[in-house]
């Protein structure tokens, strides 16, 4: 589990295959403080388990399934990268929970400043439209970010300066992919009204006979 709080740019060293999937190796610092082989790092929200590390990095191993389902199968050596820890107990929950498990791609539709935030909008899949509503969570490549605004195959996201320093959205260009995973309880809330609804969607008497209004 993650809380979609980038704590480091990481840059791909180098790529390779191995068992029939793609190796790729991250230099980085950060990340590297308490970390262990076997444990869990979010690369662009992509978890992934160390597999080797040294003090300039590490290394995962990606299935031919995760390669095409997310942009890990695009990267190349010295492209930048999300990176984060999985969250220790009792640590602050800064952003919301990720599950590093990526939904779909979508690509960047365009940017503009406003102030001194930059506006970003995402053209999205269909399927996610309705896990995302205005004022809640998204992870965009690994990011914890705040739905501004939706519309009908977009989705918009704000970043304060901050937010534009420590994560690699702000270089992306439009057409470019990113990882995308929907907040987790809208799921968990769809998966649990099912057997109580229809082919309508979740209505207020769905919710009451689920015991949940």
């Amino acid at each position: 589990m993650f809380s979609g709080i980038v704590e480091e740019i990481g840059t791909v060293a180098r790529t390779g295959s191995t068992q029939g999937g793609l190796a790729l190796t991250f230099a980085c610092r950060t990340v590297l403080e308490g970390s262990r082989i076997g444990d869990s790092i979010a690369v662009d929200g992509v978890c992934l388990t160390v597999t080797t590390m040294d003090q300039s990095g590490f290394t995962a191993n990606i299935q031919p399934v995760t390669a095409r389902l997310s942009t890990l199968g695009d990267l190349r050596a010295g492209d930048q990268v999300n990176l984060e820890r999985s969250v220790a107990a009792g640590q602050r929950m800064g952003g919301h929970y990720v599950q590093g498990h990526v939904d779909g791609m979508g690509r960047i539709a365009s940017a503009r400043g406003e102030g001194a935030a930059l506006i970003v909008e995402i053209a999205m899949p269909d399927e996610l439209q309705r896990y995302v509503v205005e004022r809640g969570f998204i992870a965009v490549d690994g990011a914890s970010l705040t739905v501004m605004s939706r519309g009908e195959t977009t989705v918009a996201v704000s970043l304060v300066y901050h937010t534009q320093q420590n994560i690699t959205l702000t270089s992306k260009r439009p057409g470019d992919r990113v990882n995308l995973e929907a907040d987790v309880i809208a799921r968990y809330v769809e998966s649990l009204v099912a057997p109580y609804g229809n082919d309508a969607g979740v209505s207020l008497e769905t919710l009451r006979r689920a015991g949940f209004a």
